[in-house]
């Protein structure tokens, strides 16, 4: 069976709304998040959300354990991934959203994780619930249980690609490493959350903030294709990286979203190179 179409990877309030009053059924999940506070999504969602929405948390769902060396957060094992997606009443035949309330910053996590398992059909809402209530989508407020399929999601093969800590450090120099974090953390001059301040040798800034407009959407395709190009590589030669392999997922939704697919995340990023001291730093 295959899943209802729904623009990818970006989908409009308005889109979604015209879907879902044609009878579309997505499974929608809410991504909220807030790294200083992280019981702050879910008292978010329970205040407010997309009707139907099931809530993912970033450190129990989108994340594997840490260890202390494999950063902050960690890809799960991928049979624990499709665990998850079941409970979260994913199959292969729904098509899935992901949004959340901070510019698609955790959404896009999920976008990301959802094409590692194989399931193609999943849109980030633009905007996030903050474009869906401009648009005059209704909110329910509440907790929801997820309407959970039996087994695990049956996984296919990945859609996107990854890079490890010791692949990368081979190839420095060969590829156009993106780091999304603020200018001053990729510069050293501040690291609230990492045991190392700077960078990994040779990445070049890339605010993943710097893809959306004012209107908290995704600036348009040309906008973002032009910005990306700039950087004056092909996409299958770039790879990003942010502090712990979140962010850098909204600049790969980003260069999807301007017609660039094919590059790669290095999920441990930032927490999990600058854990090893055998690694190098560079700052400035």
């Amino acid at each position: 069976m295959t899943a209802p179409t729904l623009p990818t990877p970006l989908v409009s309030p308005e889109q979604l709304l015209a879907a879902l009053a044609a009878g579309a059924a997505p499974v929608i999940i809410d991504c909220s998040f807030d790294l200083a506070d992280v019981g702050a999504g879910e008292r978010a969602f329970a205040e407010g959300h997309l009707p139907g929405a099931v809530y993912a948390h970033l450190d129990r769902d989108l994340a594997g354990p840490k260890t202390g060396t494999n950063g902050r957060h960690p890809l799960p094992a991928r049979a624990d991934w499709a665990a998850t997606l079941a409970r979260l009443g994913v199959t292969p035949a729904r098509a899935v959203v992901v949004y959340d309330a901070q510019g698609g910053m955790y959404a896009a996590r999920a976008w990301w994780m959802l094409l590692w398992a194989g399931h193609r059909a999943v849109s980030v809402l633009d905007g996030g619930i903050v474009a869906w209530k401009a648009a005059g989508g209704a909110v329910e407020s509440g907790a929801t249980t997820p309407v959970a399929v039996p087994g695990a999601y049956p996984l296919g093969d990945s859609l996107v690609a990854s890079v490890d800590a010791d692949a990368l450090q081979k190839s420095l120099g060969r590829v156009t490493l993106l780091d999304a974090r603020a200018g001053e953390r990729y510069r050293g001059e501040v690291e609230p959350l990492d045991k190392r301040a700077g960078h990994i040798p040779g990445a070049r800034s890339r605010f993943f903030k710097d893809n959306l407009g004012t209107d908290g959407r995704f600036k348009p395709a040309q906008e973002l294709r032009a910005a990306f190009e700039a950087f004056g590589a092909a996409p299958a030669q770039v790879v990003h990286q942010c502090g712990s392999g979140v962010t850098a997922c909204h600049n790969l939704l980003a260069m999807e979203a301007a017609g660039l697919p094919g590059s790669a995340l290095y999920p441990g990023s930032w927490s999990e190179w600058s854990a090893d001291p055998r690694r190098p730093v560079a700052v400035g």
